[in-house]
């Protein structure tokens, strides 16, 4: 169930006045911001008057206006007010989950890495009340009381309960409910991941409808005959090479009033070129420098898969130090492979900033200079059509655009852990595998559906490890929070979708590259349907969602659920700014990621 807070039915009855109330925008409250809108004119004042403290007799004084001047911060003030009063009355929306918390006494359908576990990986009880406790009084105290089971803590609960001074509050945004522990869905999505597990060695260049790799096609064949796998299907319906462990949206589906049903859906240009974004396999120009899109890549290999023997599972369940590392390989090349992209999601690639600076940047016609795509600006940028003024920091330039992106990831993220720790807590692929362990090894009577006990690639991974647990590619598994929603996912998706704003989505980029087969340290041109700054966009949000995926510590419906949350962020920061411009500015026009387009 929800962890709500004491006053949260008070606080409910005040956003909303009653169900009704949900998500709507008061007329009154758009009134008000529309009427900020007028521009500031300049007030009449005496000429020649002078900044205060202009030196006697000395150089002209700089062109003042006192009155102008208190009018800009009288109608400051009027646009915050006014602000706050809409996003207060967005309201908040019912926060459905798929009620495993409370369905399994043993806690075995929720979260519960880094604190103390049986021999059998489930958690201690009291310890697990405990953390409920905290969660239901907020307090900082009561989260120093939680008994952890290793050395490493629990992650990013307390930042969810800042207030924001921008945009909407995390309870704002809703997301409908993880698939259920026992479901078809997450079946399909453990196949998946196990699928992925024993893939990860295998160059992306075989994801083609005439590969003869013996994995892939009985990948797609397993997947195809799913009823529960809610990811990418060709024209005819099935799961083919080509769209395999490509990425996905999942939105409240709006047929369903209770929030609790789920509308997946396929973000437009995700299936369309190489698999790998373009914006990931392009050098990022930085100034004088740049960022290489060649890469510090893991070893291939089982030496470098980790969490499939059972004690050192059991020692990162209760979140005991990490004693394994990764093996690197001496030699950088181009993302070919799942375990590349396992390591580019693992934290600091540049990810949506590389992106805005290859946007952003003029191409180089210089070999020794990196340059970008220097992709137009969207069509409603004011300054497309000013003669005389240029743009600067203060608006509609890079660095302008870029500032946005630190502040939507903070604003996302703590919408995204608030979800994970108050509403959804679902385990991650680890604590599933354990499951499937102790069903078919230990005849243990866990919920675990007959779609995963008797798929291929369960059979296969533990043929290949000794064991049924879903291997990672990180010797630490996850970080201590819960998997849905997808956290790396939703930061590239806010990020991508503020870049989708401010430029051409609709660019098609010039000469697109793809590694080499025979040599993925050098890159060969891509000859094929053209791709567009928006769909690439969307793939390197779908890339990095996946690239977790494919490190074994998320589940596509994690990522899938954090692109609409992201945007809803997003969005509300945008309105926001949207009433600050002096230039005449008709409104940001964007892309979704379910391909329907809204203006703001």
């Amino acid at each position: 169930m929800t962890t709500q807070s004491k006053d949260s039915a008070v606080g409910r009855r005040a956003f909303l006045g009653g169900a009704a109330g949900t998500l709507a925008v008061t007329t009154a409250a758009l009134a008000t911001v529309e009427s900020t809108f007028e521009p500031i004119a300049r007030a009449d004042a005496p000429t020649g008057s002078a900044s205060p403290g202009a030196a006697e007799g000395g150089s002209p004084a700089a062109t003042t206006d006192p009155a102008w001047e208190h009018e800009v911060l009288r109608r400051t003030y009027r646009l915050r007010e006014s602000i706050a009063r809409r996003n207060y009355a967005h309201g908040v929306p019912a926060h459905p989950n798929n009620g495993d918390d409370a369905r399994y006494e043993n806690k075995i359908g929720s979260d519960t890495r880094g604190l103390p576990h049986d021999e059998r990986g489930e958690v201690d009880r009291a310890a697990y009340d405990v953390l409920l406790h905290a969660l239901e009084t907020r307090e900082p105290a009561d989260f120093e009381q939680i008994p952890l089971g290793g050395t490493r803590k629990i992650f990013g609960v307390l930042g969810t309960l800042a207030l924001n001074t921008t945009g909407i509050a995390p309870q704002q945004t809703t997301i409908p409910p993880a698939p259920a522990l026992a479901s078809a869905e997450k079946a399909a999505e453990a196949v998946e991941s196990y699928w992925q597990s024993l893939l990860r060695d295998v160059p992306f260049w075989e994801y083609r409808n005439d590969t003869t790799h013996e994995l892939v096609l009985a990948a797609a064949a397993e997947l195809d005959g799913l009823a529960g796998y809610t990811g990418p299907r060709d024209a005819s319906g099935r799961v083919t090479p080509e769209v395999l462990f490509r990425g996905s949206a999942r939105y409240v589906d709006p047929a369903d009033p209770s929030g609790a049903s789920a509308r997946n859906v396929i973000p437009p240009g995700v299936l369309v070129g190489p698999y790998i974004s373009q914006f990931i396999l392009q050098d990022v120009p930085y100034g004088a420098q740049s960022i290489a899109a060649q890469l510090r890549v893991q070893q291939l290999g089982r030496n470098n898969d980790f969490l499939t023997d059972y004690e050192e599972w059991l020692a990162n369940q209760n979140g005991a130090a990490v004693t394994r590392t990764i093996a690197f390989d001496p030699v950088r090349r181009y993302l070919a492979y799942g375990r590349d992209l396992a390591e580019y999601a693992h934290g600091g690639a540049p990810g949506s900033w590389g992106a805005s600076q290859i946007l952003g940047t003029a191409a180089s016609k210089d070999p020794l200079v990196v340059g970008g795509l220097g992709a137009p600006l969207a069509a409603s940028n004011p300054y497309s059509k000013l003669t005389k003024v240029s743009a600067g920091s203060g608006a509609f330039n890079l660095s302008y655009v870029q500032a946005f992106l630190p502040l939507s990831t903070s604003r996302e993220i703590r919408a995204n852990y608030w979800a994970k720790w108050f509403v959804h807590r679902t385990p991650r692929p680890e604590a599933y595998g354990a499951l499937v362990h102790h069903k078919l090894v230990n005849d243990v009577d866990y919920p675990v559906h007959e779609d995963v006990l008797r798929s291929e690639a369960a059979a296969r991974s533990f043929a290949k490890y000794g064991s049924y647990l879903i291997s990672s590619a990180y010797p630490e598994g996850a970080p201590n929070h819960s998997s849905y929603p997808g956290g790396a996912s939703s930061i590239a998706a806010v990020n991508a979708t503020i870049l989708k704003a401010f430029f051409d989505e609709n660019y098609v980029i010039p000469n697109p590259v793809q590694p080499d087969p025979n040599d993925p340290t050098k890159l060969i041109p891509y000859e094929g349907p053209p791709l567009t700054v928006g769909g690439e966009l969307n793939k390197l949000v779908t890339n990095i969602g996946q690239g977790r995926n494919w490190a074994g510590i998320h589940w596509r419906s994690d990522a899938a659920a954090s692109l609409p949350q992201a945007e809803e962020i997003a969005f509300a920061l945008l309105r926001d700014e949207r009433n600050t411009f002096r230039e005449a500015f008709e409104g940001f026009t964007i892309t979704r990621f379910d391909g329907s387009v809204v203006e703001i």
